[in-house]
């Protein structure tokens, strides 16, 4: 499922309902992504400045696949 992403609350719910889809806590997530709790719940917040190789960590370790494009990319 391709979703366009545009806000920081977008991305938390994406990670939240992820998470929980595959049952796996907080604490677990961050464990696995090699992140803090408290990233993973600042993450699932929708907080605005969280670090990108943080959020990277998290979504491939939930198996987010990441996609850009950009305008020139319909040429």
């Amino acid at each position: 499922m391709k979703t366009e992403l545009t806000t920081p609350s977008q991305l938390a719910e994406i990670v939240r309902r992820e998470r929980k889809r595959q049952k796996v806590s907080q604490i677990r997530l961050s464990q696995l992504a090699d992140v803090g709790v408290r990233f993973v719940r600042d993450l699932e917040d929708g907080k605005e400045t969280v670090r990108l190789d943080k959020v990277l960590a998290v979504l491939e370790t939930l198996g987010i696949a990441v996609e850009l494009s950009s305008p020139g990319d319909d040429e």
